[in-house]
């Protein structure tokens, strides 16, 4: 896990936040093309499976580093 997100400006924090949107979204894109195709790679598929979840992880953190309002994420 990355810990120098928290000594990095609220304005970087914003651009890694869009950054990791951005490469969420094409995984989700990317695994659902794969998943409608005949299966020729699952350990491909997994990796990516777990890579769109670490990223989620990351982008909850950055938000809550943002905006520390527990209930807004409850």
């Amino acid at each position: 896990m990355e810990t120098k997100d928290a000594t990095e400006t609220p304005e970087a924090l914003q651009v890694r936040l869009v950054e990791l949107r951005t490469e969420h979204r094409d995984l989700d894109e990317a695994i659902n093309r794969m998943m409608l195709a005949p299966p020729e790679d699952q350990l491909l598929l997994r990796r990516m499976k777990k890579r769109k979840l670490l990223i989620k992880d990351r982008i909850s953190a950055l938000e809550r580093t943002l905006d520390p309002d527990p209930d807004e994420y409850a």
